[in-house]
């Protein structure tokens, strides 16, 4: 092991090791990420198709609810701003948001909202893995009830006086509207704390924060266009960094790693961590953005938090379904990366 890398070593360390002093909110959309399993016992009569005989079904929380379970699970204390149903999986969400010791002040159930949800059906024989074979989405309407957007902005606003960073987790279920963006913007500015943006078809919207975690698709869908090699990568890149008035950008490249974009700073690219053949990259997004919003909550550099990011992203990739990443784990990962 180097010197050098001993350095950086401790460094990341020192980061990970000030997690637990640290406030994060999360605003955006909750998402119920159900999966349901089942043993194939036969063929139908009535069609072509296997016969799954239901083992169990499991609800974990998904989209913006996962980042805040990642923030949980690395030892942050953790707010989230949103609305579920009042409905089956809405219940289930927040339970399992509360068992993590997550404030639910902010998530506010709905009579008039119903849950987005995505169940996944594994299938396998009795002594085999599971695989997904099929994901069903159920998509829900944008909140709009005016009491409860207002009682979304209140419970923000008492946050943002206080939090250590935040999280904008956009799924384009509709939480997130104007106002909130307005009131985010306006809170943030004078006390200058990370504001980090995760969307995955409105990042154009979300201009002037700190900075966002966008995969190379999605980099490639709001400049318009192709992109085939590193270096028109880190034009397109710099184009959208510029367009969105962002400090830094960091593009998740899946098994190529990372890209990170600061100003006056030549692109650092970050090669990807562990395995480059994942098990599930189901919410890998979420915890990425969850280590990297605490990594600049904690003061560490762009290149250090995203560097942690990058480590943390390579765990949870390995683990199946919608999962994350502890801060022990993220020690151990870092330390056997000689």
């Amino acid at each position: 092991m180097s010197a050098q890398a001993t350095t950086m070593q401790e460094r990341l360390l020192a980061v990970i090791r000030h997690f637990p002093e640290r406030h994060i909110t999360i605003v955006g959309d909750a998402i119920a990420d159900r999966f349901l399993h089942g043993i194939i016992s036969r063929v139908s009569r009535e069609a072509p198709v296997f016969i799954l005989r239901h083992d169990h079904t499991e609800t974990v929380p998904g989209g913006a609810a996962n980042c805040a379970m990642n923030l949980a699970s690395l030892g942050a204390s953790v707010s989230l701003i949103s609305v579920a149903g009042n409905d089956e999986a809405g219940q289930a969400l927040r339970a399992r948001l509360q068992g993590r010791g997550i404030d639910t002040s902010g998530f506010l159930l709905s009579d008039e909202y119903q849950t987005p949800t995505k169940m996944r059906i594994l299938a396998g024989q009795s002594h085999s893995t599971r695989q997904q074979v099929i994901r069903v989405d159920y998509e829900a309407d944008n909140p709009s009830d005016p009491q409860l957007r207002s009682s979304l902005a209140d419970r923000l606003r008492e946050l943002l006086s206080t939090t250590d960073g935040l999280v904008i987790s956009d799924y384009n279920y509709g939480t997130v509207d104007g106002g909130l963006v307005n009131l985010i913007r306006e809170s943030t500015a004078a006390r200058k704390i990370p504001v980090l943006v995760d969307s995955r078809f409105r990042l154009g919207d979300f201009s002037g924060f700190t900075s966002a975690t966008p995969n190379e698709d999605e980099v490639e869908h709001i400049v318009g266009v192709p992109i085939v090699s590193q270096s028109q990568l880190e034009e397109a890149a710099v184009r959208l960094k510029q367009l969105l008035g962002y400090q830094a950008l960091l593009v998740t490249r899946g098994s190529q790693g990372m890209m990170l974009l600061e100003n006056q700073e030549s692109p650092l690219h970050i090669e990807a961590v562990g395995a480059l053949e994942p098990v599930d990259v189901t919410g890998a997004g979420d915890t990425v953005i969850a280590t990297f919003a605490l990594g600049l909550a904690c003061d560490a550099s762009f290149s250090d938090a995203a560097r942690l990011a990058n480590y943390a992203g390579g765990l949870v990739v390995m683990k199946r379904g919608t999962a994350s990443v502890t801060a022990s784990e993220l020690e151990a990962s870092l330390l056997s990366d000689v």
